[in-house]
């Protein structure tokens, strides 16, 4: 049974850095993506950013690039979530997922890749 969670959520002020953490488990997850995702209030699931396991390819929202970085370390089936330079538009609860795609090396967007196990989430909260 896979099981993701997620960690590191919080208060932060604009302009500051969270890291946020997805211990992952109940399967080698070779061959799979990775990805967070957030739900602001009233707003509807968004992907943020995606990784390869295999690869280490990523994926990222126009959104967040260039502020965001996602990492995964193998050895400790973690992906992490390093977010620099926050905005108040950033707050929302972020969710790890996992999913597979056609292939082992699939790049790891939601069109690519169909994520199917979550976490239960970790709250972020950006004041101005």
């Amino acid at each position: 049974q896979v099981q993701l969670v997620e960690s590191g959520g919080g208060l932060v002020q604009a302009g500051g850095s969270l890291r946020l953490s997805c211990a992952a488990s109940g399967r080698t997850f070779n061959g799979y993506c990775m990805a967070w995702f957030r739900q602001a209030p009233g707003k509807e699931r968004e992907f943020v950013t995606g990784i390869n396991w295999n690869s280490g390819s990523t994926y990222y929202a126009g959104s967040v690039k260039g502020r965001f970085t996602i990492s995964r370390d193998s050895a400790k089936n973690m992906v992490y979530l390093q977010m620099n330079s926050l905005r108040p538009e950033d707050t929302a609860v972020y969710y790890c997922a996992s999913g597979s795609g056609a292939s082992a090396w699939a790049v790891p967007t939601p069109s690519e890749c169909r994520y199917n196990y979550w976490g239960q989430g970790t709250q972020v909260t950006v004041s101005s």
